[in-house]
Formats: C-alpha cells, sequence, structure tokens
C-alpha cells in the first residue's frame, strides 16, 4: 500500500512558519489503528486524512488525529485540509465532513500551492466552568497572581468542539514569560486534555489584537491551535460591550516558539448572544511524498 502525501504550514504566508500539517490525500480502507499509527509516525501536532464523503454533495470527509488520539475538530486541520481541497478541486468553497459534523469553508486562492481558507465554527463557543483559584493557575504556569487577567477578562473553561482553559495574563512581557510547572498542570488544568490557553490583548502591536500561546502536558507548546482560538471566541463573545453586531480580530501565536501564526477570529452576537464564530487563515504546501506500507 502506497498512500501520497503533503505537508503543509497553516495560519501563515510564509514557507517553515506556521504550525506544519500533514495531509494523506486517499485515506479511505485504512482502519482506525493504521490511521493512528501514520500520525504517530509524522509525530505532527496533528495529521489529516481525506476520505470519500458519505454524502456525494460534499467535498470530502476528514480524519483529524494527533499522535496520541483522534480529535472531533481541530482549526489549523480543517483550514489546511480546505486549502488542499480547494486547491486540488479547483473551488471558492468545500464541504467536509468532520466528526463533528460538517464544515462548511470559503477558499481563496493565493498561488498553484497556497491559499486562505475561512470557515464557520460547527458548533458555538461556550462556557464549561469559572476558575477561580488564581494561585494556582499562576503556580501552574511560572508567573505572579498578580499578573493573571487582562482588561475584563478572566480566567474560564471553554469548549467548541474541545475543551481549553483560558487565561488571560497582564500583557505581552507577561505571556511570553509563561513556564509551565510540569509537576502541577495536570492538577490545575484537569478538564479533559489539560490545555491552557493563555492569551493577552496587544494594542500596542500594529498587526494583531491579541497574542496567545497553548500549552498541554502531552504535546508542550503548540504554535498554532484553532481549536483553542474557536473557544476563545465564546469568551471573547460574553465579554463584548455590545449587544448586536459583529467584530474581527486577529490572533498571533508561536511567535515565542519562532513558528508565527497569524488567526483571524470573527463573532456575531444578536441581542446578547453569540449566533455565529468562525476562523481562518493561510496556509502553504511545503512538501509532498509517498508512504510506502507494503
Amino acid at each position: 500500500m502506497k498512500l501520497d502525501y503533503l505537508l503543509l504550514d497553516v495560519f501563515t504566508r510564509d514557507r517553515l512558519q506556521g504550525n506544519q500539517l500533514a495531509v494523506v490525500l486517499k485515506g479511505d480502507g485504512l482502519l482506525d489503528n493504521e490511521m493512528q499509527a501514520i500520525a504517530r509516525e509524522f509525530n505532527l501536532s496533528e495529521t489529516v486524512f481525506i476520505t470519500k464523503p458519505q454524502n456525494e454533495r460534499n467535498s470530502a470527509g476528514i480524519r483529524i488525529f494527533t499522535p496520541f488520539e483522534e480529535l472531533p475538530f481541530a482549526g489549523h486541520p480543517t483550514v489546511g485540509a480546505a486549502v488542499v481541497l480547494g486547491l486540488q478541486n479547483d473551488r471558492t468553497a468545500v464541504r467536509m465532513e468532520e466528526r463533528i459534523g460538517l464544515v462548511t469553508a470559503l477558499f481563496e486562492k493565493a498561488d498553484k500551492r497556497s491559499g486562505e481558507a475561512r470557515f464557520a465554527l460547527p458548533r458555538l463557543s461556550s462556557k464549561v466552568a469559572d476558575m477561580t483559584d488564581k494561585l494556582s493557575i499562576a503556580q501552574g504556569l511560572g508567573i505572579e497572581v498578580e499578573e493573571i487577567g487582562c482588561d475584563v477578562f478572566a480566567p474560564a473553561v471553554y469548549s467548541a468542539g474541545v475543551t481549553f482553559h483560558l487565561i488571560p495574563v497582564r500583557d505581552a512581557g507577561v505571556l511570553r514569560r509563561v513556564r509551565p510547572n510540569v509537576a502541577m498542570f495536570n492538577e490545575v488544568f484537569f478538564h479533559d486534555h489539560h490545555s491552557a490557553y493563555v492569551f493577552t490583548l496587544t494594542p500596542e502591536e500594529p498587526d494583531n489584537d491579541i497574542a496567545a500561546r497553548m500549552f498541554s502536558n502531552t504535546a508542550g507548546e503548540d504554535p498554532g491551535t484553532g481549536s483553542a482560538a474557536a473557544a476563545l471566541i465564546g469568551l471573547l463573545s460574553d465579554e463584548a460591550d455590545f449587544a448586536s453586531g459583529q467584530a474581527d480580530y486577529m490572533l498571533r501565536q508561536g511567535k515565542e516558539m519562532g513558528r508565527l501564526c497569524r488567526i483571524s477570529l470573527q463573532l456575531r452576537r444578536e441581542n446578547e448572544v453569540l449566533i455565529h464564530g468562525a476562523i481562518g487563515g493561510h496556509a502553504v504546501i511545503v512538501g509532498e511524498g509517498q508512504l510506502d506500507l507494503s
């Protein structure tokens, strides 16, 4: 068995930046454990397997695996898969069947190896829990208690399909100094995947509105986490200063790792209720090859 694959950098226009992604082009016929083994072989944060759709009106099915497990949804694999499908099929709209549900992405081609995709969240972000123990949070992140919090934002747990602990910090300097305490990390950030998305507002940075870093005990730091940005949309909406209308943000992530990502966020509220959320970004193909599993 031989399988063609592509390597992409996602949430960036520039090669060798952004978040790396492997896309296996024809995953039909692979068993779940074989997909998991291939994802472990690539050893990237996520690997996507493109399959034939169950409904012929849709573009493709996609399965998303980390080296350790399958995910129902993730942002940078969705953007990367949409760019691949848009380039291959010369389409401006791509409909993908994911475990979480149907995801429709709008695609704009930049050149024959890159483009931009933006998609509405298949599940709107909502609060799971508050986080009131600032001392434990500070100890878990290696910062001071008084450095937790930014503007109107307080720590909380949100999910748009994947759960994240959202931790606002005072400024970009604090964000840069975060050093997770591995020994107590899982105890402090105990929901689901033990993932902490630490963020701050960046009014002093002209190219973005928000900066973030994502940490987990299993994968370490991730350069660009679309599912966490999707969760953040819920918190941004809950603290928005308008009852009805739309807000757009540009978020940077991965700068501290030398893998700068830029993720666009959009939310729409009606009568103080979140009715729409979307994320997007660019992706560029940086390599291709063939897996030989004969």
